[in-house]
């Protein structure tokens, strides 16, 4: 056998709270990659509900990519949510016309392009990422963790605002990590390697490439 069949729903059959997540997204401005999973605590349904100030005239879109593993509750803001900083007031008059329409020409809402969750990224409970915002490959966010800053490949960030409290391999491994990309294997070869994979032995995952 090789691994659960990634087009299937409920990976789990008695725990329907999980899902592979690319199987239920309806929104064709997120993306997401094979076995990367989503579990929640009352729906994984919610998941889209979680994806915040998504709207299609924005254009700006969610990617994430597989093997990734997302917690409950975790919330991505996008561009939409951004109001302007550099007047006095951030508060956006000429949305509600009426007159305050006249500065509509002068308005100028950030917008600050796509938000990235590469691969093999595990994402704690009630987690926050913020618009733009990508998240390197083999990364961890802990629980509640609001991300504001790009996050570099195999970190671990916590905090409000986030911040790398320990890099999980030396850098001379990590640039060895991402060159194998093991996730971009097909899922047979993955299956011949997976003890490797979850070991902690970079140099002889290396060999397997």
């Amino acid at each position: 056998m090789n691994g659960p069949e990634p087009s299937t729903i409920y990976p789990l059959p008695h725990h329907q709270k999980m899902v592979f997540l690319k199987n239920i997204i309806q929104n064709p401005n997120i993306q997401v990659g094979d076995y990367t999973y989503y579990d929640d605590l009352e729906n994984p349904y919610n998941f889209e509900k979680n994806v915040l100030y998504h709207f299609d005239f924005i254009g700006d879109k969610l990617l994430i990519g597989k093997f990734c593993a997302i917690a409950s509750g975790v919330k991505f803001i996008m561009n939409v949510g951004n109001h302007e900083t550099n007047p006095i007031s951030g508060y956006p008059f000429a949305i509600f016309g009426n007159g305050w329409e006249s500065i509509e020409s002068d308005v100028s809402y950030p917008v600050k392009g796509d938000t990235v969750v590469e691969n093999d990224v595990w994402m704690g409970t009630d987690a926050v990422i913020m618009p733009g915002i990508r998240i390197g490959n083999g990364a961890i966010v802990a629980a509640k963790a609001v991300v504001t800053k790009n996050v570099p490949d195999y970190a671990i960030v916590a905090g409000n605002p986030a911040v790398v409290v320990k890099m999980r391999f030396p850098d001379d491994q990590i640039v060895k990590l991402l060159s194998i990309a093991w996730w971009n294997w097909d899922v047979a070869k993955i299956t011949r390697n997976l003890q490797l994979i979850h070991s902690a032995d970079v140099d002889a995952l290396a060999k397997c490439v």
